[in-house]
């Protein structure tokens, strides 16, 4: 039997995740702070790399770096 979840989410449905307008989550996307895949003209989340980022936070680099 093949499970049919799905392996990435839009950027739409990221914002409404996190509670944050979807301008908002394409900016993060462009600053690279919102992992994501391109295919074509879409833009996909990878649901692992985005749970993991609810999970562990986004880390800041440190100053000087």
């Amino acid at each position: 039997m093949v499970t049919t979840s799905p392996e990435t989410i839009s950027v739409d449905e990221a914002a409404r995740r996190l509670g944050i307008h979807r301008t908002t989550a394409y900016a993060a996307v462009k600053r690279g702070e919102l992992p994501h895949i391109r295919i074509g003209d879409r833009i996909l989340i990878p649901l692992p790399a985005f749970e993991k980022l609810l999970k562990e936070g986004h880390k800041e680099k440190p100053l000087g770096s």
